[in-house]
């Protein structure tokens, strides 16, 4: 009697055919726009880019070369376009706007945010801004010159001045009719100024209390007569801050006698953060600040960022071959030291680095101020004992079991001093640097790390003289 065929669990008979398995990963995985455009697929880079969001899609212009991403530009339709090309940086912008033609060009320009339009006019070369300012309307001109002219880097070069601004003796009825009308060619209605007839900040209402209130109301009942303001020549990171810290979505922005001018949005106010933020880790790290997107970067564009501070610390850093070289006599006579220097620098430098990089960032967020100087000296030099105290016992510990008592003291010793030095050497400097209008950065870990290296060596030698006579 013939047996009925086997089957397994799923009920599938082994000798019959099976869906392959795929073997292949990256062939699942999506094409980028990068490789669809490199690819002229150019139908599937059209459903790419209809498919995906306005911030992914700047994201990958920004990592494509200019023709590229002039390609991928030019297939968004208009309305899109804008959107997508207010999201990028203004280095990247200036790629795109090469790479337009006269009508597209003007178009683009004329249609962006005034204050957009003047952040990317900052940073493009001489021809590119005159291009664009010729082509502009003299409206969008004037507001666009207007934003120009105030300080670089001032709370005035961020703002927008397309504003919503209600006179103090409305019904709320009328100042939403006044929104209405309005607020179509303003970048943000959410935070409404209240004015006098000059002009001048008196308060401010939230769009959400018109709302909520009854039409005969008076906007004067429901102003917040005290509210946080910047002056145009103001640091933008400063009022950026003062939105952080105050959780308003957008901040008025006066000019020296209190008139109104415009709002920083809170979307530009992130920015000036990140940028802030950005620079300050460059400097940090050693290194120049740059503009655009790091995958787009040219290799040797790099490298020149970095070249220079490592050049400069380089040069630094013969100080420590310098007091080696001066207590070379001393290491001759006890060769046993030598093993300790990587160990002892590396502690005193990694001790300064953090003292540099918790000042630097407290000086940014306001929890730190100049006058704080001697506050800061006595703050750190007790965390920097603290912390020597707690690394001598190990360094006690492992000179013991290398060479003997002796040295294993002069290292324990050291360590207690050197940290103590290295973590007032790092907290003072910033504080020095911001009082000299130095950016605190730019003597930060690397400077701080340094210096450290090259007195710690004379902390260790001295300290070797004192305990052991040598």
């Amino acid at each position: 009697m013939p047996q009925p065929p086997i089957q397994d669990a799923e009920g599938t008979r082994p000798d019959e055919a099976r869906p392959p398995m795929a073997t292949d990963v990256h062939a699942e995985l999506p094409q980028s726009l990068k490789d669809l455009i490199e690819n002229q697929e150019l139908h599937a880079a059209l459903e790419w880019l209809e498919t995906n969001p306005p911030h992914l899609i700047a994201d990958e212009l920004a990592r494509m070369d200019a023709v590229d991403a002039g390609v991928a530009f030019r297939l968004l339709d208009k309305d899109r376009a804008l959107t997508v090309f207010e999201e990028l940086e203004p280095v990247d912008q200036q790629q795109i706007l090469e790479g337009l033609r006269d009508h597209s060009f003007l178009e683009l320009v004329e249609s962006m945010a005034p204050d957009d339009r003047a952040r990317m006019l900052r940073e493009a070369p001489a021809k590119v801004a005159k291009r664009v300012l010729a082509g502009l309307s003299t409206h969008e001109r004037r507001m666009t010159s207007a934003l120009l002219g105030y300080p670089e880097g001032s709370a005035g070069r961020y703002m927008t001045p397309e504003v919503v601004a209600l006179a103090q003796d409305l019904t709320v009825q009328q100042a939403l009719e006044t929104v209405r009308s309005k607020g179509p060619h303003a970048e943000t209605v959410y935070t409404l100024p209240v004015v006098d007839r000059g002009r001048r900040l008196t308060g401010i209402v939230e769009l959400r209390e018109l709302v909520l209130s009854a039409p005969d109301a008076m906007v004067s009942d429901l102003v917040v007569t005290e509210p946080a303001f910047a002056y145009a020549g103001d640091p933008a990171e400063q009022a950026s801050r003062l939105m952080r810290e105050t959780n308003d979505l957008n901040l008025p922005v006066v000019d020296s006698e209190r008139r109104l001018v415009g709002l920083l949005t809170i979307d530009d106010a992130v920015e000036v953060i990140e940028a802030a933020d950005t620079e300050d880790m460059a400097r940090q790290s050693g290194a120049s600040p740059w503009s655009g997107h790091y995958m787009a970067t040219g290799v040797w564009r790099l490298a020149r960022y970095r070249a220079l501070w490592l050049s400069l610390l380089l040069v630094a850093a013969t100080l420590t071959v310098s007091v080696t070289q001066l207590f070379e006599g001393t290491l001759e006579e006890v060769a046993a030291l030598a093993m300790f220097i990587p160990m002892l620098i590396g502690a005193g430098g990694n001790a300064g680095a953090q003292a540099a990089t918790a000042c630097v960032r407290a000086l940014a967020v306001g929890e730190v101020r100049g006058s704080d100087l001697f506050k800061v000296i006595w703050r750190e030099a007790r965390v920097g004992l603290v912390l020597g105290s707690l690394l001598a016992v190990l360094g006690l510990v492992v000179g013991t079991l290398f060479v003997n008592a002796k040295v294993a003291v002069v290292v324990a010793i050291t360590l207690v001093l050197i940290c103590a030095w290295a973590a007032t050497i790092g907290g003072t400097m910033p504080l020095l640097a911001k009082r000299l209008r130095i950016d605190p950065a730019v003597v930060s870990a690397p400077m701080v790390t340094t210096l450290v290296d090259a007195t710690g060596l004379v902390i260790y030698f001295l300290t070797a003289k004192a305990v052991m006579g040598v």
